[in-house]
């Protein structure tokens, strides 16, 4: 077959070009620091451990002060606040030989002390402004209160919703997926990393992490080059391309070989094929873990390390107590050291740490720009576009400020599960819970009454596990059925009742896989209890991932996925339940009818029977007892409004490679709100050389319609849309015919076709 073949013959002078520029001088501050320099002071550059929290006269007793005293330590994380940050970067650039300033970092992964939706909560927003917003903000705050690197963006694409860690990436799909990493990595570095109030970005986990096995947490990756270059791959690379500072290596194996120790990973596509210039972290003790993995002791998984590409090593210390006898022994060499410690150096000139090492520690700055009322406001406004309406029968929603609303649940009252996993910076007590933003929003206009209801689970192991960190729900020892009579009496006597059920903020996120992703029994038997009383009911979903409610779609008039909103969490909530914001959240993940689906994703293949008929049929690819289409797909969400399309229509009907093509549709708000939509283009490759995708997420708008209003949304297609890996693993957009698809969600488009000659 003939095709244009497109090679990424620019990449590395692409991605070079969107790296933070080197300050001049950088190279010769560098070459001079590291002649001086000896091999043990080199390899104590490369060690991150744990600071733990330090109170302001402890960090200089510490065993990790000695060693940053002997040229030990090249950084810090888990410390917080100016005060323990300056001293222990003191230690480092008064009392050490070679005064080399440290690196402080921390996981803001959605916030720092303002805390915005959970990252697949953002996702959902599809808005890469507000998006952008939201880093930049947490930057700002984090650089006043001390930190110069953040490990995220998290944007490993998952499609198994039993895997805990989906809550902190941006869903299932690679081309939405990447733009979302290009927002984040310039919301954390900004134009120019020696601005004070930009940190360095930190991608993770590289690569493929999200694929794990049967959705279990740090466990084994197996799956060809092809599916690692067209759909997981992409979010890292563009994370490189926007300028990405740092990466982070992930927990997984590849092709048998530990991320951590991968040559081909970490050296052969992260720096030959993509010409990333920053440095490599390994996760916590992703070192030492190889030895679990069995490929070596301490020394040995050390040196393949290093070997590797890695430059870093989180909290194991095996480059630290081992490299040195690894090059007498020749395993790895003192120029590979000088190498990776040069990347750490340079990490560190370009923030400016070398000019002033306390740039980062200014108490004043930190007490005006830490938690602020802007940033607080910012917060609450990103996520109320955030939720997503799944249901809303009879235009229940949006709730009229009036009468008596009965707030039920587990969730309804709990300030420190506003904010989601992986929110170590946050104030959790000062967050608006439901019932808080609640009674904000309706004031003396009407009476909020509520209840618990329920425990998180029914089992208290399960609810522990699921409630660490100090984000406890306050177990009531009383049984499950007074609990429920006494949110039952609340309710009776409501003009309508809101239940605010789902996971907890730690149900989710890392170590936190589940089999069972439905409603906890104990929250599905309340909910059926508040539906049997009569009263219109609203579910208000919190979770960190899709879940199964199929018996709830079908039963619950109105649900309201909220996800976990952050520090204002409460007050968007009200927002949205009220009207003041229409609700314009977009599903990035596919919500599956049954476990049994998983993994299940819009932009799958066909197989050689693909279901024609109707489900069921034999001898084609069904189930003999569910249907294969999803319970929410990609890209779903409801309104308070409706949106109406017209016909896709083209500029032509064939095209070239070296020109475009423009697709365009009207988009119509029909209803009595204003609102906003996001229009999706999805392109499928009808005939290729290898098989395809039913179809792909080639572009999106969000487009705002006041009530009545119409607009015209335009696309321009070009060579990059339409090009793949193929098994050859070359960029390539082959001629023939392609569909264009645009619609408000994968599963509702408007079609048409043109021909690349």
């Amino acid at each position: 077959m003939r095709y244009f073949v497109f090679f990424l013959l620019g990449c590395w002078l692409l991605s070079a070009c969107h790296q933070p520029k080197p300050a001049r001088g950088m190279d010769q501050k560098i070459d001079s620091l590291l002649a001086l320099m000896t091999l043990e002071e080199k390899i104590g550059q490369l060690n991150l451990p744990s600071a733990g929290q330090f109170t302001t006269g402890q960090a200089q007793s510490s065993d990790i002060a000695r060693k940053i005293e002997q040229g030990k330590v090249g950084g810090l994380f888990n410390i917080k606040s100016v005060a323990a940050i300056q001293e222990m970067q003191q230690l480092a650039v008064e009392k050490s030989r070679l005064k080399i300033p440290l690196l402080f970092g921390m996981d803001v992964i959605h916030g720092y002390e303002s805390i915005f939706p959970i990252p697949l909560g953002l996702s959902c927003t599809w808005d890469m402004d507000a998006i952008e917003k939201s880093a930049r903000v947490a930057a700002e705050e984090a650089s006043a209160d001390g930190i110069n690197w953040t490990f995220s963006p998290m944007v490993d694409i998952s499609r198994d919703p039993r895997w805990g860690r989906i809550s902190e990436g941006s869903g299932e799909d690679p081309y939405l997926g990447s733009e979302i990493a290009r927002a984040m990595v310039r919301g954390y570095q900004g134009n120019d990393l020696r601005l004070p109030n930009t940190i360095l970005a930190c991608t993770k986990h590289y690569a493929l992490y999200g694929a794990s096995e049967a959705g279990r947490d740090y466990n084994t990756v197996d799956m060809s080059r092809h599916r690692m270059y067209n759909e997981y791959f992409p979010p890292y690379k563009a994370a490189v391309e926007a300028g990405s500072a740092s990466m982070m290596a992930s927990f997984n194996e590849i092709d048998g070989i530990p991320a951590t120790a991968n040559q081909w990973l970490l050296t052969d596509v992260l720096r030959k094929q993509w010409g990333f210039q920053g440095f490599v972290v390994s996760d916590y003790t992703g070192v030492s873990e190889m030895i679990a993995h069995g490929i070596g002791d301490l020394k040995e998984v050390s040196a393949r390390a290093v070997d590797a590409g890695l430059d870093m090593d989180m909290v194991s210390e095996g480059l630290l107590t081992t490299l040195a006898q690894s090059v007498k022994e020749g395993k790895v060499t003192e120029q590979q050291i000088t190498q990776a410690c040069r990347r750490i150096l340079e990490a560190k000139y370009k923030l400016g740490l070398f000019d002033d090492p306390y740039r980062y520690c200014d108490q004043e700055r930190a007490k005006k720009e830490v938690f602020s009322a802007a940033n607080r406001a910012m917060a609450r406004e990103i996520a109320a576009q955030s939720f997503v309406l799944l249901r809303n029968e009879g235009n229940m929603l949006p709730l009229k400020k009036q009468g008596t609303i009965a707030l039920v649940g587990p969730l309804a009252n709990s300030p420190v599960n506003m904010t989601g996993t992986w929110s170590v910076a946050a104030r959790h007590a000062e967050s608006v819970s439901v019932l808080q933003g609640l009674q904000n929003a309706v004031g003396a206009q009407g009476k909020i009454v509520y209840a618990k209801g329920a425990n998180l689970d029914a089992d208290a192991v399960l609810e522990a596990n699921a409630t660490l960190f100090g984000k406890t729900l306050n177990r009531d020892s009383r049984s499950e059925g007074t609990l429920r009579e006494e949110a039952l009496r609340v309710a009776r006597g409501a003009d309508v009742i809101v239940a605010a059920l789902g996971e907890s903020a730690e149900m989710s996120g890392e170590a936190s896989s589940r089999v069972n992703i439905e409603l906890p029994q104990t929250q599905k038997d309340l909910l059926k209890a508040l539906l049997q009383t009569g009263k219109p009911v609203v579910l208000v979903l919190f979770t960190g991932r899709p879940l199964v409610l199929t018996w709830e779609s079908k039963n619950v008039p109105a649900i309201l996925n909220v996800w976990f909103g952050g520090s204002e969490a409460g007050d968007a909530i009200a927002d949205v339940l009220f009207g003041q914001v229409n609700p314009s959240g977009k599903l990035t993940t596919t919500f599956p009818q049954h476990l049994g689906q998983v993994p299940i994703y819009y932009a799958h293949k066909n197989t050689g029977r693909p279901l024609t008929g109707p489900w069921f049929t034999k001898f084609q690819s069904n189930y003999l007892d569910v249907p294969n289409e999803p319970l929410y797909p990609f890209g779903y969400g409801l309104s308070y409004t409706t949106f109406v399309y017209g016909d896709v229509q083209l500029s032509a009907a064939e095209t070239i490679a070296s020109d475009s093509i423009t697709a365009t549709i009207e988009v119509a708000n029909t209803g009595t709100y204003d609102g906003a939509e996001v229009v999706q283009l999805y392109i499928r490759d009808v005939v290729a050389s290898v098989t395809r995708p039913v179809k792909e997420l080639k572009g999106f708008q969000k487009v705002f319609l006041k009530a009545g209003e119409r607009k015209t949304v335009t696309f321009a297609i070009t060579a990059r849309e339409l090009s793949f890996y193929n098994a050859n693993l070359q960029w390539v957009a082959e001629p023939g015919q392609f569909e264009v698809q645009i619609g408000s969600h994968s599963q509702e488009v408007k079609k048409a076709v043109f021909t690349l000659r």
